[in-house]
């Protein structure tokens, strides 16, 4: 019972939990926020987008090839690879992950085995999860779906042309089978 007769309420229950903690103890909470953020728009405009040499694992999680099929569509994977390493908007995705699809499906002749396939890069190739093989995989993680600047454009086209001159797209070779 409060002094006036009434129950007693505390600030605890008139304004929650977290309202009712001591002013004093949030305001570094505030300030830590805003100082992690303004950290965060800095290195953002720090410079230019850093992207990386292109790399391929082929069919990521994937089977490169059924021998026992006699199919092999590896170079449909290393293909798809080179647009998921330069990146773009979720259109410029669609597209690459459709052109998987349709290059599977001409090598195997199997329907359901590009459509497993599409779906499987529609799921795990997302660019918001930091894996190998995420949308935009050349590029530090954390460029999402952003579209390639003419800048970009260019210097992926010029690193694209300096792997190929090196070494062409390959596939790894086949495991032999067991004698």
């Amino acid at each position: 019972m409060g002094k006036d007769g009434g129950e007693a309420t505390s600030h605890f229950r008139r304004r929650g939990p977290l309202l009712a903690m001591n002013e004093s103890l949030r305001r570094p909470y505030r300030a830590g926020s805003w100082a992690v953020l303004l950290c965060t728009l800095v290195a953002g405009c720090a410079g230019p987008p850093t992207l990386h040499p292109f790399t391929t694992d082929a069919c990521s999680l994937f089977p490169d090839r059924s021998q026992a099929m006699g199919m092999d569509w590896c170079m449909c994977c290393v293909a798809h690879d080179l647009s998921y390493w330069r990146g773009g908007t979720p259109q410029d995705r669609k597209a690459a992950d459709r052109t998987l699809r349709a290059c599977v499906v001409g090598v195997s002749e199997h329907e359901g085995l590009g459509n497993l396939m599409y779906a499987g890069v529609r799921v795990a190739g997302t660019p918001y999860l930091p894996t190998p093989f995420r949308w935009g995989f050349g590029w530090d993680y954390g460029r999402f779906y952003t579209a390639l600047t003419d800048e970009d454009r260019s210097r992926a086209d010029a690193m694209q042309a300096q792997t190929l001159s090196r070494t062409p797209l390959a596939c790894p070779p086949a495991a032999s089978a067991a004698r």
